[in-house]
């Protein structure tokens, strides 16, 4: 068994280490369509589990991200999420780009893959932007 602070999921983990600078890894809640045939990492298993905000932090322990983009309505929809994504992001250096939510699903389609949540707050997705640890 691996040791790690971090995940445990095989397929996460893989996922994050295969991921190439500028490459999208979508971190999503339960909702969100995922293309067909793109790669799922499902992670839910019930309503609102895992939360976003966790699955989220553990893939911020593992990859190294110089972009994020949300969509404009989760300001609106979920303004604690969206301050919970910015204190996330902040100390990284990293501002949240945001679009409109049809923009928002349109550039998912040319993301890495999916990491799927169970959360239920609405608009709760980020793409991320892999970056370069060097």
């Amino acid at each position: 068994m691996r040791r790690t602070a971090t995940t445990i999921n095989p397929q996460l983990s893989r996922v994050i280490s295969e991921t190439g600078h500028t490459d999208g890894i979508v971190v999503t809640d339960a909702g969100l369509p995922i293309p067909r045939g793109s790669e799922r990492v499902d992670l839910a298993y019930r309503a609102g589990a895992p939360a976003f905000l966790d699955v989220l932090d553990t893939v911020l322990a593992e990859m190294v991200v110089e972009g994020a983009t949300a969509s404009t309505e989760i300001a609106e929809h979920s303004p604690e999420m969206l301050e919970a994504l910015r204190g996330r992001l902040d100390p990284l250096g990293i501002e949240i780009v945001l679009v409109p939510h049809v923009e928002f699903k349109e550039l998912t389609r040319a993301a890495r893959a999916f990491v799927r949540s169970g959360e239920f707050t609405p608009y709760a997705n980020v793409i991320l932007t892999a970056g370069v640890a060097y």
